[in-house]
């Protein structure tokens, strides 16, 4: 059981919200398979279990949560079909780690809940989790009815909830004492207006009453002046009732502002109660990976909203794991290039007067411009003459994309590409914006920045075809009047001088797929700049209305991720106001001028990634060979085959494959042998080699991994 109580609760609270959302999920892919977006909820679930248990040292629960995400993978990445008989085995794993987390948590008696998982499905895992070294993955061959991995590029996942909850708040008695004082005030001053109700009613009263005598007594100048006194009475009663609303209101006013002032302060939580968490798992990890890493915390004190916090957890705890795996270089290396052998990791958390910083920033490597640049261009997320328009903070941001690693093996602790999604997913569910900042050979730095608070916003009120659509006032760097005459084309794109620099603008109206009606005597037209990770550029409308403060709402389930839209909000008018994203607007923009340019391009790269994907099969057994050519070509792979090394080496010189499956102990020239022959080669450095081999021993997997 977790010795340490705070931690014990909010490891428990985290797995009930993610073993919730596996188990409706897993139900949810039985009925609707291709949903990948709930596919992603249940994946990142798992991988979140998993990191927790990890931290927290929780070994057996680590191990179970592995095997379920890897399970979990295969359906993602395409490599098994969502069956019964494999959800009926998701839910048996699921089931041992909700056990083994109410053993954690203390709500059960210890039991031998590891006993449930079958030695065949720990067999599957294609990492030994029990033991503390990074290890490679070793595929085993599956029954002829499951294919086995495909070399696909994960899809775009949807915002997740909160990544943990903190149950339990601290109040300083003080503060209850105020708010308890408030709520006086509010009693007090509804009695005076329902009092103040009345005498309305009893006015009224008098004035029917009043009416219906002047009609009996008939129009004479007596009756004119008790009708003039009369109304003078009733006059003098409505200016009172007047006042006495406009104090109320007054009242009103204050005490609502005093008790949504004490009741964010109540929420409000120091970052220590996050920060307590990281030491322990950095210490870890980085035992784990053999390096010196010192880690450095700033501004435990600076105070933010409870669920800027939970939002908060995941994506430090992933760019501390980044920081570690990719960006602290080992001691040896660090000494080489003149560093002190012990790395350094700080976490700092500022604040102004609108927004919470935080900063997650490490001396080592720094970001590889060539290598992101490799990697987006070969799983196609940007084409080579798009890379070589883009700045080196514009390439640095592409790895936020969902999927983007530059791991060349899956291990516990990265290779996936979840981690930096996670990032990108919560920032983005805050409304806030990710910069990084990279100087090669001396370190990164990722900044957050996230809204005070979630609860308001201040926007700019534009009109467009007829509608309001309000803008984040954070992303506005200026609004101004352009001539349609100073538009040029640039690129394919829109383009507007601005400073001297070409800035791309486009129809606000377009992005929104709107019809949009133009009126060509119109020489003058509004333009919006904004400025989103470091790209700036302009949207045209047809009204700038406002700039105010808006209340925002919460989306329903169905709204839950509409394109563009980043909430919603009521006008003072009554009017529901979109209030738009724009970071998804800038996508939008680029996609818009992608299409617009380029599609006969896209065409063709579509029709060329329609072919089978070819590998080569090389294994001496000829059951074995049979057999796993079965399975990959019910995979839909396109498979040649050899009968040893020797034999695969000359067939994938000559020919053109897209990876290769290779025994280890084969005549002639055996699977390491093999690899690293096709490896010298710098044209195959990134093929994707898998090795399907029953050895298993540190030596072998360590040989394998080289």
């Amino acid at each position: 059981m977790i010795e340490d109580k705070e931690l014990r609760d909010l490891f428990r609270i985290e797995c009930e919200e993610h073993l919730q959302c596996l188990d409706d999920g897993l139900l949810n892919l039985e009925q609707r398979p291709a949903d990948q977006t709930q596919l992603e909820d249940v994946f990142r679930a798992a991988h979140s279990i998993k990191g927790a248990a990890r931290m927290l040292g929780l070994n057996d629960i680590q191990s179970v949560a592995h095997i379920l995400e890897d399970s979990l993978a295969a359906i993602r990445n395409g490599d098994a079909l969502v069956e019964k008989t494999l959800t009926a085995d998701l839910y048996q794993k699921l089931d041992v780690v909700r056990r083994l987390v109410e053993e954690a948590v203390g709500e059960s008696m210890g039991t031998d809940a590891l006993a449930t998982v079958s030695a065949a499905a720990i067999d599957e895992v294609a990492v030994v989790v029990s033991k503390p070294v990074i290890e490679p993955v070793i595929e085993v061959p599956k029954p002829a009815n499951l294919p086995t991995p495909a070399l696909t590029q994960a899809k775009e996942s949807e915002p997740t909830k909160a990544a943990f909850q903190i149950g339990t708040l601290r109040v300083e008695p003080q503060r209850l004492d105020a708010l308890l004082t408030h709520t006086g005030e509010l009693a007090v001053t509804n009695a005076h207006i329902a009092r103040r109700l009345k005498e309305i009613d009893t006015l009224v009263d008098h004035y029917e009453e009043w009416t219906r005598s002047l009609k009996s007594m008939g129009l004479s100048l007596e009756n004119e002046t008790l009708a003039l006194k009369g109304l003078g009475q009733m006059q003098t009663r409505l200016a009172q009732l007047r006042l006495g609303f406009i104090e109320d209101s007054r009242r009103l006013d204050f005490v609502s502002e005093q008790l949504g002032t004490g009741i964010r302060a109540i929420r409000l939580l120091p970052f220590s109660t996050i920060f307590k968490q990281f030491p322990r798992m950095v210490h870890e990890l980085a035992a784990t990976l053999h390096k010196d890493v010192e880690l450095v915390m700033e501004g435990a004190e600076v105070v933010a909203d409870k669920r800027i916090l939970e939002e908060l957890k995941d994506p430090i705890m992933h760019l501390l794991r980044n920081a570690i795996h990719h960006g602290v270089e080992d001691g040896q290396q660090r000494l080489n290039s003149g560093k002190a052998k012990s790395g350094t990791i700080l976490i700092r958390a500022s604040q102004s007067a609108d927004y919470i910083v935080l900063e997650v920033q490490d001396d080592g490597y720094g970001l590889n411009i060539a290598e992101i640049k490799h990697i987006a261009l070969k799983r196609g997320l940007h084409s080579e003459e798009q890379l070589a328009l883009m700045n080196d903070q514009q390439i640095q941001g592409l790895i936020l994309s969902p999927g983007f690693t530059t791991s060349h093996f899956i291990t516990e602790i990265s290779g996936r590409g979840v981690g930096l999604d996670v990032v990108r997913t919560n920032v983005e569910n805050l409304k806030g914006s990710i910069q990084i900042d990279s100087t090669a050979g001396k370190g990164v730095t990722f900044r957050l920045q996230v809204p005070m608070t979630l609860a308001t916003m201040r926007v700019q009120i534009v009109g467009v075809q007829g509608r309001s659509y309000a803008l984040p006032l954070k992303a506005i760097q200026f609004s101004r009047r352009i001539k349609a005459c100073d538009l040029f084309t640039m690129e394919g794109k829109q383009t507007l001088s601005i400073a001297g620099q070409p800035v791309a603008v486009t129809y606000l109206a377009d992005l929104l797929e709107l019809k949009r009606t133009v009126n060509p005597q119109t020489e003058m037209m509004y333009s919006t700049f904004l400025k989103i990770d470091n790209e700036f550029f302009g949207l045209i409308v047809d009204e700038l209305l406002d700039e105010t403060e808006v209340i925002l709402k919460t989306q329903s389930q169905l709204l839950k991720r509409v394109r563009n839209v980043l909430a919603t909000t009521i006008l003072v008018s009554g009017e529901v106001c979109p209030v738009l994203n724009p970071a998804d607007l800038l996508k939008s923009m680029r996609k818009y001028y992608l299409h617009g340019s380029t599609a006969s391009r896209f065409e063709i790269a579509a029709v060329d990634n329609s072919r089978k994907k070819a590998l080569l099969l090389v294994e001496d057994s000829i059951t074995t060979r049979t057999q796993e050519k079965r399975i990959l070509e019910s995979a839909g792979y396109d498979v040649t085959t050899a009968v040893d090394g020797i034999d695969g080496y000359n067939k994938f010189q000559s020919g053109q494959f897209d990876g290769l499956v290779s025994d280890v102990e084969m005549p002639n020239m055996n699977g390491f042998e093999l690899t690293r022959a096709i490896r010298k080669v710098k044209q195959h450095a990134d093929i994707p080699i898998i090795l399907v081999t029953s050895l298993s021993s540190d030596a072998h997997q360590r040989e394998g991994l080289e």
